[in-house]
C-alpha cells in the first residue's frame, strides 16, 4: 500500500509543482478530442494491470489533455485552486472509510463536518439557528435551497408556484427548479439592467402579474456575483422585497459569497446575510478541489422538515437535537465524508490565511482591471464588483458584429500564447471578453502577463478587421 501511496504521490506532486509551466489551456484541440476518447475505449478487463502502467498514461496524456483549471494562468470561467491538503483529506477518508450518514455512526466526524458548517455560517453572519449541507457544488445546493422553498410557501400544491430570477442567473436555477417541480413555464427571468444586476422594477410587476393570475410566487434566487459578468444583485432590495411579499430569497454565491470575508467588500454584499438561504462554493472562494459546494439556510428547521425521514433500518434512538445528523439535513444517506477537507484546510491555515488570499485577488483584479482598461479600443462593460470586470474591443467605424469577432479573436489568441487562459460570454446581444481572478495561485506576475498578451494582441487583430471590412 505504500509503495502504491508513493508512486500516486510522486505524480501528484510533480503535476502540482509545475503548474506554473504548463498550458493554460491545457492541450484541449476540440478537432482531435473525439479521435482521443474514442481510442479510449475499452472493456472491463480481465486481469489487472500494474499500477505505473495505469499512471503513466495518466499522467502523461489525459490530464494535459484538459483545461489546467488548477493552474495560476487560468483566469478563464471561475477558477479552481484545488488545496493539496484537500486531496490529503479525501484520501484520510477514503482510506478510513467510516460512514458519516447519520450521526450514530461516526458522532465525532460528523461534528467535525458540523464545525465547518458553523464557520460558514458565522463567516456569512447567519443566526445560530441556521443549518445547512455540503454537496457537490453550487447546483445541487440551489436544488435543495428550492425544495425548502417549496415545502414552506407551496405545500402540495405546487403547478401554481412561480419563481423569479435575473436574466443573468445561472443554468443551474432552471435547472433546480424543473427537477423540484416547478416547471420552466413557472420560472420568470427577469430583465436586467445596464450593469447587469436584476431590476427592482420589473420583478414587482412580474410578482403582481402573476398575483393577478391567481398564481403563487413563492421564491426569488438572486447572484452575489453572476457568472457573465461578475455582477452582484440589489441584494438587500430583494430582501426588503421578499419580506413584504412573503416569498422565500435564495442568493446564489457559488462564486461571489466568500468575498464577504472582506471587510471592504461587505457594501458590494449587503444583504447577503438576511437571506433565507445562501449558495456557497468552496471550491471557489475557498480554494477547495472541485466537488465541495454548500448550501446554508436561516431557519434549520425548514431544511430539516424538507429532508427528515426515517426507516425500521436506521437507528431507533433519536439523537440529541443540538447536534447535526446529516441525513436530516439532506436527500442523501449513504455518502462520502466531504466536510473533512473543509476543516482539515482551514485548520490547518487559519481563517486570516483565506481572507488575505481572497483580499490579493481583488486587489490583483484592481490592477488587471485598470490596465486592461487603459488598452487602445478597450471598452469596459462591467467594471468588477469582485474579482471579474467584461469588456469588449472596437475602433472606429466597427459594427456590432466586426466587435464581437474581434473581441472573440483576443480571447482566443491570448490563450493560444499558452501563460493565461481567459474565455467570453454573449449577454445584452453582445459578445464580451472576461477575465476572473480566484485562483490562490494567480499573484502578480500572471497579471503582467495577462496584461503583455493583451497588448501584444489587440493591434494585429483590430488591423485584420479593419482589413476584412475594407475588402467587404
Amino acid at each position: 500500500m505504500r509503495e502504491m501511496a508513493d508512486q500516486v504521490v510522486a505524480r501528484c506532486i510533480d503535476h502540482i509543482a509545475t503548474l506554473d509551466r504548463q498550458p493554460s489551456c491545457g492541450d484541449v484541440d476540440p478537432a482531435r478530442a473525439g479521435d482521443l476518447c474514442r481510442s479510449m475505449r475499452e472493456a472491463a478487463p480481465e486481469r489487472g494491470t500494474p499500477l505505473d502502467q495505469l499512471l503513466d498514461p495518466l499522467f502523461r496524456d489525459w490530464i494535459p489533455r484538459s483545461f489546467t483549471s488548477a493552474g495560476p494562468g487560468y483566469i478563464a470561467y471561475i477558477p479552481g485552486g484545488g488545496l493539496y491538503p484537500a486531496a490529503l483529506a479525501d484520501f484520510i477518508a477514503d482510506a478510513t472509510n467510516r460512514y458519516t450518514g447519520v450521526w450514530q455512526a461516526a458522532p465525532a466526524l460528523v461534528q467535525l463536518e458540523a464545525n465547518a458548517l458553523d464557520w460558514l455560517r458565522e463567516w456569512m453572519d447567519f443566526p445560530p439557528e441556521a443549518r445547512g449541507l455540503f454537496t457537490t457544488g453550487g447546483s445541487m445546493a440551489i436544488f435543495n435551497a428550492i425544495v425548502c422553498a417549496r415545502e414552506r410557501h407551496l405545500g402540495a400544491d405546487i403547478r401554481a408556484g412561480v419563481l423569479y430570477t435575473s436574466d443573468q442567473a445561472h443554468h443551474s436555477v432552471l435547472k433546480s427548479a424543473k427537477l423540484a417541480g416547478i416547471m420552466p413555464d413557472r420560472v420568470r427571468p427577469i430583465e436586467s439592467d445596464d450593469r447587469f444586476r436584476l431590476r427592482m422594477d420589473r420583478l414587482q410587476e412580474a410578482i403582481a402579474a402573476d398575483r393577478r393570475a391567481s398564481l403563487a410566487p413563492f421564491a426569488v434566487v438572486s447572484s452575489a456575483g453572476t457568472t457573465n459578468t461578475g455582477a452582484v444583485d440589489p441584494l438587500d432590495a430583494i430582501a426588503d422585497l421578499c419580506a413584504r411579499e412573503g416569498l422565500w430569497h435564495h442568493v446564489d454565491g457559488a462564486y461571489g459569497a466568500f468575498f464577504y470575508l472582506c471587510a471592504e467588500l461587505r457594501t458590494a454584499l449587503r444583504g447577503l446575510e438576511r437571506a433565507d438561504s445562501l449558495t456557497l462554493d468552496p471550491h471557489k472562494g475557498l480554494f477547495l478541489p472541485y466537488g465541495t459546494g454548500a448550501l446554508l439556510v436561516r431557519d434549520g428547521a425548514a431544511l430539516r422538515a424538507a429532508h427528515e425521514a426515517t426507516a425500521a433500518y436506521l437507528p431507533a434512538a433519536p439523537h440529541p437535537e443540538d447536534f447535526y445528523d446529516p441525513s436530516q439535513h439532506s436527500p442523501e444517506l449513504s455518502r462520502g465524508f466531504p466536510g473533512l477537507r473543509v476543516w482539515l484546510a482551514v485548520k490547518l491555515y487559519g481563517s486570516a490565511a483565506f481572507r488575505e488570499a481572497i483580499a490579493e485577488k481583488r486587489a490583483l483584479t484592481l490592477d488587471a482591471f485598470r490596465r486592461v482598461a487603459a488598452l487602445p479600443g478597450i471598452v469596459v462593460d462591467a467594471p468588477p464588483e469582485l474579482s471579474l470586470f467584461a469588456f469588449h474591443l472596437t475602433w472606429p467605424g466597427a459594427t456590432r458584429a466586426d466587435e464581437d469577432r474581434a473581441t472573440n479573436a483576443l480571447m482566443e489568441q491570448v490563450t493560444a500564447r499558452g501563460r493565461v487562459m481567459v474565455t467570453g460570454c454573449t449577454t445584452h446581444g453582445r459578445y464580451l471578453g472576461r477575465v476572473c481572478i480566484l485562483n490562490f495561485r494567480t499573484h502578480q506576475r500572471h497579471v503582467d502577463a495577462l496584461v503583455d498578451d493583451f497588448a501584444a494582441s489587440i493591434d494585429s487583430i483590430v488591423a485584420a478587421e479593419t482589413a476584412r471590412s475594407d475588402r467587404s
